[in-house]
């Protein structure tokens, strides 16, 4: 009789010597593929399958999705091990690279900001849509991701305190604190624009069939990158960017290790990357100056 993809699995987690906390973090990883395929017999898993639902996982940043396909290649590498499937389906697949639309990226790579002037443009440009207007404004004033700030419900926003409390990476949650001038862009988007059918902060309407979902991604980039096109100042910027210039204004503000709270970073390696930023852009500044000087 053909054993099931969930019973593998149950096994793979029932081994001897596992970590209660390695446990549960396969249990998480492996429940959306097991709700969708686990009474199927697991030698009809094949890679065309398994690729197609790692594909799905595109709103996973890529380090998460890294650690979903190692687990999935652990499970059947085990199938294997005891004889349940001849070879591992998905063996040296490779791995899903960064991608820098959504600001995800190496630690090697050079920290992408906006100057004033590039704000004040692209604040210009997208206030012909109220929606886009307060994504940008809130991205900008509060330092959250993007995908933080899409997965937030109305209810989650304290819009007296204007603060919100997001689930980083690492599952860690941290709150975001955002300007008068966020505060006034979403709530005439709350008032005016919002879907309240939907417990979303930020709703869309299906064109065609009226139904009304959380706003996603993909629709939010497309009216982002429409909305600057005509701004040769803005080519090559993200979102993300955002993110990244909120650090750099308030580094020097207040102290390193509020700043890493703020911006929900494990490492503190990763906000003094920041302060390098701002040295680039002081020595910038100042021979500049020099050579007005001089002139």
């Amino acid at each position: 009789m053909p054993i099931s993809l969930a019973m593998v699995a149950t096994q793979f987690l029932d081994r001897p010597g596992l970590a209660q906390k390695t446990v549960k973090s396969y249990e998480h990883t492996l429940m959306p593929l097991l709700a969708e395929y686990g009474s199927w017999p697991i030698e009809i898993c094949d890679r065309t399958l398994l690729t197609e639902y790692l594909d799905s996982l595109s709103h996973l940043a890529y380090t998460t999705h890294h650690r979903h396909q190692a687990t999935i290649q652990a499970l059947f590498n085990y199938a294997v091990e005891q004889q349940h499937i001849k070879v591992n389906p998905i063996a040296k697949l490779k791995r899903r690279k960064p991608d820098t639309h959504k600001g995800e990226h190496g630690s090697d790579e050079v920290i992408r900001y906006l100057t004033a002037d590039q704000i004040r443009r692209m604040y210009r440009a997208v206030e012909t849509d109220c929606r886009t207007h307060a994504i940008v404004r809130l991205l900008h004033r509060s330092g959250a991701r993007i995908s933080e700030l899409l997965a937030l419900d109305l209810e989650q926003v304290d819009l007296k305190q204007q603060k919100f409390q997001v689930v980083g990476k690492g599952n860690k949650q941290r709150w975001c604190f955002y300007s008068d001038d966020a505060a006034r862009q979403l709530n005439t988007y709350l008032k005016h624009y919002r879907h309240h059918q939907c417990p979303a902060l930020f709703t869309a309407q299906q064109p065609i069939a009226g139904s009304v979902s959380r706003l996603s991604y993909r629709t939010v980039h497309q009216n982002w990158r429409r909305l600057i096109a005509d701004v040769p100042d803005l080519e090559g910027a993200r979102l993300h960017d955002l993110r990244h210039t909120f650090a750099t204004e308030r580094v020097g503000l207040m102290g390193i290790e509020e700043l890493r709270a703020l911006m929900g970073h494990e490492s503190i390696m990763t906000t003094l990357r920041y302060q390098k930023v701002t040295s680039a852009r002081a020595e910038t500044v100042a021979q500049s100056a020099l050579k007005t000087l001089a002139n």
